[in-house]
């Protein structure tokens, strides 16, 4: 019931925001009836069904091809759409500045064309005579607001002096009157002038920012690196480099790709041990299984070992982890090995408690040697303090992406202790790691992925 509601109410958002969209880039700009307007609002129905259909077609065993084809036009439209509704959000306190500019604008320019400001009498043969506001058309006459057209000029388009005093001596200066109607009557309206320029400027700024962090995510992850003191870790393993890698969601965008680039680049740091610490994938064996192949790949003098992240339990969490370990990978499930200095610990995700596969922190590390320095993988960073209770020194994580997407990150500070970088917590440290790939859009923005070389440090050194 709580979800079922949960889901109408994101429904209910989703239509609202389509409809403002709609409304600022088609209604306001565009005329009723032109094409223009109706590619619009085709579009305005079309892309959130791409969406949704992105979301859910793996979910309800949609051929794998069919979610390849939905993904990409469905998940770039959500990344879309929450930039170009920002940008329409700013450009919402741009407008009415804009609007008194120009009205203050054309109101100079009127009593310019008339010699003195507007709205004050003017004199002809020595008797003072009235210039009614008609002498110049407006602007909002000419064309309504949200038509593409321009209507026709108003009623009283020239009226002179001359019309209600008789001839004059100097009939030449009678078409200076006239002449700037015609011009006139081929403006838009301020307001729909406006309209196009936010609404332009919001698209032009948007669109960037998603083409942006998409080339972000195309790109491949950069590296980042780390040190960490361990006061346990003795002299000999001083140095000890763990390239930490998370969330690389291998799925119908992010395929064999985008695995060999990131298998590229962490072998080019030389890592002494590689850290996978959960959401590789986003699918099963049976569709994705040829695009993990190339971690098979990977070189570190101690090996690369594997934890479960949320999205394999979505994904057939059990035929992963043997496939991971036919690649070469060592899955550690609720499980402990020594390293050269230091013990090194893995646990289950927490969304494997539904299938009664969740973390368990006594069977990983409740026998161990406690004078030993003790490095934990876990997938999500809210179980630091089991971690701190358990006495590990370093905890490495991911889950958060950092946000991917600004302002994610600060929806991601309310679920998670640390969204991104290295904190203490008491005795013991938490790494979370930005991710190297993405979930959903393809597209990253204040959040570049990243693999981590964590350095361990000896205080002994």
């Amino acid at each position: 019931m709580v979800f079922a509601l949960v889901g109408l109410v994101v429904l209910a958002l989703l239509g609202a925001v389509h409809r403002y969209v709609w409304r600022r880039f088609v209604g306001d700009t565009t005329a009723p009836g032109s094409r223009l307007r109706r590619a619009g609002t085709v579009a305005a129905f079309v892309l959130p069904l791409l969406s949704v259909g992105a979301m859910t077609s793996g979910r309800v065993g949609a051929p794998f091809w069919l979610q390849q084809v939905l993904a990409w036009p469905g998940f770039l439209w959500l990344a879309c759409l929450l930039y170009l509704t920002l940008a329409l959000l700013v450009g919402e306190v741009v407008r009415p500045v804009l609007l008194r500019v120009l009205a203050r604008r054309d109101a100079a320019r009127t009593g310019a064309g008339s010699g003195t400001p507007a709205g004050t009498p003017t004199e002809s043969s020595g008797t003072p005579t009235e210039v009614p506001d008609e002498t110049r058309p407006r602007t909002e006459e000419l064309v309504t607001s949200g038509s593409a057209g321009v209507s026709a000029p108003s009623e009283a388009v020239a009226r002179t002096a001359s019309d209600a005093s008789g001839p004059v001596a100097e009939p030449e200066t009678e078409p200076a009157a006239t002449t700037p109607a015609p011009a006139l009557a081929s403006l838009p309206s301020r307001r729909l002038f406006v309209s196009r320029v936010v609404g332009g400027a919001a698209a032009a700024a948007g669109l960037a920012t998603v083409g942006y962090g998409t080339y972000g995510v195309l790109r491949g992850p950069s590296v980042k690196r780390i040190t960490v003191p361990l006061a346990k870790l003795p002299r000999a393993a001083h140095g000890f480099r763990i390239a930490v890698v998370s969330d690389i969601h291998i799925g119908p965008i992010l395929g064999r790709a985008h695995t060999r680039r990131i298998v590229d680049t962490i072998n080019a740091t030389s890592p002494d041990l590689v850290a996978v610490v959960g959401d590789l994938v986003d699918g099963s064996v049976a569709d994705l299984g040829s695009a993990a192949e190339p971690l098979a790949a990977l070189r570190a003098r101690h090996g690369s070992y594997f934890v479960t992240g949320n999205h394999e339990y979505f994904s057939g969490a059990e035929q992963w982890i043997d496939h991971v370990r036919e690649l070469g990978l060592v899955p550690l499930e609720n499980a402990r090995v020594e390293i050269e200095g230091f013990d090194l610990a893995g646990v289950n995700d927490i969304a494997g408690e539904t299938e009664g596969q969740g973390p368990d922190f006594g069977r990983a590390l409740g026998d161990r040697d406690r004078g030993r320095a003790a490095v934990l993988m876990a997938h999500q960073p809210v179980v630091i303090h089991d971690a701190v209770e358990h006495g590990v020194d370093l905890q490495l994580s991911g889950h958060t992406h950092g946000g991917q997407l600004w302002p994610g990150n600060y929806l991601a500070e309310l679920a998670n202790p640390t969204v991104a970088g290295l904190e203490r917590y008491g005795d013991t440290q938490l790494f979370v790691s930005r991710g190297a790939g993405a979930w959903g859009p393809p597209v990253r923005v204040g959040a570049p992925s990243d693999i981590t070389v964590v350095e361990l440090a000896s205080r002994q050194a």
